[in-house]
């Protein structure tokens, strides 16, 4: 060997290894985006510096319709990355068996005949291993009948999955996922052939494979600065990593790729967070509504899929179903007078805080302030000594509220209003003291705070 061989990684330029590199995926294929093609390019770098990660993310490739380029860009993404192990179909056995400390890179083409509608429940156990081994340490376990003891198989490798329409979630959700789409009438690339491209792109692969491993070790030990949290962060550090060692524009391209396609993957939610979106907007300022007039609502927002879910309108059971995972049910709700079954705001509150972002005009979103997100006071009437009903939506009758200007009781959270009181609010006034005993804040929201913990009317006593 040439010792001048041992310096060859220090003496390569990764920036400009990786402006190659996304060149020969320009040439080729055509992405949807600078961003896509970016992600591509450092996905692909990162298969070779496998040892180096935390997590293997997985690049799901897919498009609406045949002919938009996946197999080509699976093409080429074979020829550049590390150990490719390329197949339309594998067994779990086979898989565990192909991965090692120094794993292949899994490419799996016409994931939609694994994982489509009509395959999916007979691959379960194959989605389980591409789920565990996104992270390392998550091996699968076998009994091995020879030696009479259980055998721990490694699943931790990089993986890309190419197909028509979405895989499952639990995949998209550990992937860089890049939309293919067909080629419009004016946009060209090179036609791709094996045995008079691939050599280049071989040399280009062995000389990215030379740089990477040479960095292995502050690869390994990398924490770079990540624009996501959780999840995504998992996904998107491998790439960033590699970007901030090539250094020039890759790590600010690597970080605008990431936000750019993170946020593309958030807009395609699961149709349960898509579901707690759309009641968020039936509800409005509502604090309960009838499952009845939840579904007519439900059914006539533009582009949803409830009025036409499996062929019928989404129904009260179906509602039922889906909130049950959320932690959220119905119960009897009064609501003019009428009970019924139905939901209310502060049951849906904990799912909409921990699964949907903050809306505009809350106290979390841009430019909101708590005069602008506060309850608004509504008014109700009621006579004094009779039972009745405050309202969410007020001009009910009633024997006055639980809060300032009434001399009954009652709560925010409950249709029930108690007797004793005349012209009540429904909610205190902006600035209105809270009347629940032994609460000294003024602020609105305190009230609602206060609130949060005593929902039922007993819990009230009679207002100062």
């Amino acid at each position: 060997m040439n010792l001048n061989d041992l310096d060859a990684p220090l003496k390569l330029n990764g920036a400009q290894l990786l402006d190659e590199l996304r060149a020969a995926f320009v040439r080729y294929v055509i992405l949807p985006s600078d961003e896509a093609y970016d992600a591509v390019t450092l996905w692909t770098a990162a298969t070779h510096a496998q040892p180096a990660w935390q997590h293997a993310t997985r690049l799901v490739i897919t498009a609406p319709e045949k002919r938009c380029g996946k197999s080509r860009l699976m093409d080429v993404i074979t020829e550049t990355c590390h150990d490719p192990l390329i197949t339309v179909n594998i067994s779990p056995a086979a898989l565990v068996r192909s991965i090692d400390d120094d794993p292949p890179t899994l490419l799996l083409d016409e994931a939609d005949t694994v994982f489509g509608k009509k395959a999916a429940d007979a691959h379960e156990d194959l989605r389980g291993l591409i789920n565990a081994g996104h992270q390392r340490g998550r091996p699968y376990v076998r009994w091995d009948a020879t030696l009479r003891q259980p055998e721990h198989c490694p699943t931790f490798a990089m993986a890309a999955l190419a197909g028509i329409g979405s895989l499952p979630d639990t995949i998209e959700d550990r992937a860089v996922i890049v939309k293919m789409r067909r080629r419009a009438p004016g946009e060209r690339v090179r036609p791709f052939r094996t045995r008079r491209d691939a050599p280049a792109l071989h040399d280009l692969r062995d000389r990215i494979t030379a740089w990477i491993r040479g960095r292995l070790d502050a690869l390994t030990d990398a924490e770079p600065d990540m624009p996501v949290e959780d999840r995504a962060a998992d996904n998107w550090e491998p790439l960033i990593a590699v970007a901030d060692e090539a250094g020039g524009d890759w790590p600010e391209r690597a970080r605008k790729a990431c936000k750019t396609l993170t946020g593309q993957a958030e807009e395609d939610t699961s149709v349960g967070v898509r579901l707690l979106a759309d009641l968020r907007e039936v509800f409005g300022d509502a604090e309960a509504l009838h499952v009845g007039t939840i579904l007519n609502a439900l059914h006539k927002l533009d582009e949803s899929p409830w009025a036409d879910w499996y062929g019928r309108p989404f129904t009260p059971r179906d509602l039922a179903k889906m909130l049950k995972p959320y932690g959220v049910s119905s119960r009897k709700v009064k609501i003019n007078g009428v009970a019924l079954q139905g939901y209310r705001r502060e049951h849906l509150h904990d799912a909409w805080s921990r699964y949907l972002p903050p809306r505009d005009d809350s106290p979390d979103g841009p430019g909101a302030t708590q005069s602008d997100t506060d309850p608004p006071g509504q008014e109700g009437t009621g006579t004094s000594g009779t039972s009745g009903t405050s309202q969410v939506n007020g001009g009910a009758t009633g024997s006055g509220s639980g809060y300032a200007n009434g001399t009954g009781t009652g709560d925010p959270h409950s249709d029930q209003g108690s007797s004793g009181g005349s012209g009540g609010s429904g909610y205190p006034p902006p600035g209105g003291e809270c009347a629940v005993p032994g609460c000294t804040q003024s602020p609105r929201r305190a009230c609602w705070t206060c609130a949060d913990h005593m929902t039922r009317e007993q819990d009230y006593g009679s207002a100062a």
